[in-house]
């Protein structure tokens, strides 16, 4: 067994990966993963996986300035990661694919439970 931090893999579930699809999917992976390499865009998609935000409520929940939020917001919209619609005078964001909101969600779930 390959023990790894509140979770076990199998052999087993290692085997089950198809390493072809691993191969098509690498680049869109390692991709995304640089996108969730920068702590304060992680804690943005994490505030972001319990629902859409404005900047006001994200730039509280981070603590950190508008203008660093708002370079922040704007690249991963970039990067398709968020979208953002207005409602009213508001600018709201949410996660962009329910893959990204998965990978949060393990990632929440192997370091913060």
């Amino acid at each position: 067994m390959i023990y790894m931090t509140k979770t076990t893999v199998t052999k087993a579930a290692i085997q089950k990966v198809s390493m072809k699809k691993m191969g098509e999917h690498c680049e869109r992976v390692s991709e995304l993963l640089k996108s969730l390499s920068h702590p304060q865009r992680l804690m943005i998609l994490g505030h972001l996986t319990q629902g859409p935000k404005t900047v006001s409520e994200l730039q509280e929940l981070c603590s950190i300035s508008q203008s660093q939020l708002s370079q922040y917001l704007n690249r991963m919209r970039l990067e398709k990661l968020v979208n953002r619609t207005r409602q009213g005078k508001y600018q709201v964001y949410s996660i962009e694919n329910q893959e990204l909101v998965q990978l949060i969600a393990a990632i929440q779930k192997i370091f913060c439970c």
